[in-house]
């Protein structure tokens, strides 16, 4: 009895371990059989693969292709068909807009339904393609001279051109003026802004130029405007056929707008842009200057017109400025009109002048030629103080953009009077062009101040030069 219950007492831990055995059996037998379904279900799929390969490569070759041949023609029609489209939908627009006739002056009529970039101290412009324009580029269908509203614009994407649109590579110069581009002063007030852009953009040139009058293509400048676009920026093309017209309009690569002139140009950024033109005009003309730390003589020049705004009585005012040239020590007077010399001859000229003395005409464009600190005396004919409004002063302004001094203007008090006083537009068409008169001493006392003012300015800054390193100049780079 004693051995059985010995036994028995040892049969739980018995009993417990057949339990634990009766558990993992089941488990282990469930896996395996998992494990094998998974094995059996991948071995299915990979044979079906198999066969599909199978049958793929059993099919006829050209089976394959005429599929591909339907995709990509579908593909290509759908193309076509946006092309089209986009072609379709582009619309040309007058380029004079008479929605603006009543300002004129500010060139907003030009290419009205763009509005303008602006840069910190730059004049505003148009940039084709850009991301104003959405990407599209500029297309022109303008070969009217006499009608802006004949001219017509368009922007279109480069993919999808006009119709028998021709595209013309590289950068285009496109320019709008209120004035024209047969003046020197207007013309180079219409050109400047480019001067600026070139310099700016490292010296970019561009392939052709576009020239407009209100909207009305004009296919050359000035022989003197042109001469001071090609020495500040490079080659000037102008080509009557770059402005396209109704059979064959013409879209450009890449074109730069300006319509205002020098719009909104910051002073401090017109110094600059003037800066690098006169050094880039001089090296063109091959002028060179007196070293800084050299004091040479000091240089009036007298620049006679003839005809409209001349002095009456030119050998009168020739002695009056001669006679104070000679009461300065190491003073230089020259005589000379406008009119018969070259450009470069004028560059020269200029550049060598430390007082301009001139009556008011657009032969004093000149003076951007002269050394900063140079200085003008400008002279008008009776009628014009009373009746031209801020125009006259065009010269003034000029000087203060171009780093020189305007010393003043004299307006001769003498002269017939107007037919009809009531009419200010009639009596200043009357006085215009009318001739100039003098007046001996104060032309004297005048001349005398300025000569003595130029002459120490002169003297200060060869003392300075000397005692100064020299340094290369940068105004004829670009950045």
């Amino acid at each position: 009895m004693n051995i059985t219950t010995a036994t028995v007492a040892q049969d739980p831990s018995s009993r417990s371990f057949s339990k634990q055995k009766s558990f993992f059996y089941p488990t282990y037998y469930s896996l395996k059989q998992s494990v094998c379904f998974l094995t059996t279900f991948i071995a299915i799929l990979f044979f079906i693969q198999l066969h599909v390969l199978r049958f793929s490569y059993l099919l006829p070759s050209h089976h394959l292709q005429n599929d591909t041949k339907r995709h990509n023609d579908t593909n290509t029609k759908n193309e076509l068909k946006i092309l089209s489209m986009l072609r379709d939908s582009v619309t040309f627009l007058p380029l004079k807009d008479l929605q603006f006739a009543n300002e004129p002056m500010s060139g907003q009529w030009f290419i009205s339904s763009i509005n303008d970039t602006f840069e910190d101290g730059e004049t505003e412009y148009l940039r084709f393609p850009s991301q104003a324009s959405k990407g599209r580029i500029l297309c022109l269908s303008a070969s009217d001279i006499s009608d802006g509203t004949k001219n017509s614009f368009a922007l279109a994407w480069p993919e999808a051109l006009p119709y028998n649109a021709i595209l013309l590579p590289g950068l285009t110069f496109v320019s709008d003026t209120y004035y024209d581009y047969s003046n020197i002063w207007h013309g180079h007030s219409a050109i400047i802004p480019f001067i600026a852009w070139h310099q700016r953009k490292e010296c970019v040139v561009p392939a052709r130029w576009v020239l407009f009058h209100w909207g009305e293509l004009r296919t050359k400048m000035s022989t003197w405007v042109q001469s001071l676009a090609e020495a500040a920026i490079g080659t000037v093309s102008i080509k009557k056929s770059d402005g396209g017209n109704k059979i064959r309009p013409a879209c450009y690569e890449e074109a730069v707008v300006f319509r205002h002139n020098q719009g909104r140009m910051s002073n401090a950024r017109k110094v600059e842009t003037y800066d690098m033109m006169r050094c880039k005009v001089r090296s063109h003309c091959n002028v060179s200057k007196v070293p800084r730390d050299e004091l040479g003589p000091v240089q009036m020049t007298l620049l006679l017109r003839t005809g409209a705004r001349s002095f009456k009585n030119e050998t009168e005012v020739i002695r009056i400025f001669e006679e104070e040239c000679r009461k300065v020590n190491a003073c230089r007077f020259k005589v000379q009109r406008s009119d018969n010399l070259t450009f470069c001859d004028q560059v020269k000229l200029l550049s060598e002048t430390d007082i301009l003395v001139s009556s008011h005409g657009a032969q004093m464009t000149n003076l951007i030629f002269m050394d900063k600190n140079s200085s003008i005396m400008e002279f008008f004919p009776k009628g014009w103080k009373e009746l031209a409004g801020s125009g006259q002063y065009v010269f003034r302004w000029l000087a203060d953009s171009t780093g020189m001094r305007h010393q003043g203007i004299w307006w001769d008090p003498e002269g017939d009077p107007c037919p009809n006083k009531n009419d200010g537009h009639e009596c200043f068409n009357y006085y215009k062009n009318g001739q100039i008169g003098h007046d001996k001493a104060y032309f004297a006392q005048w001349a005398a101040k300025v000569l003595n003012e130029v002459k120490a300015h002169k003297m200060s800054v060869a003392s300075k030069s000397r005692s100064q390193p020299l340094q290369e100049s940068l105004s004829c780079r670009c950045v």
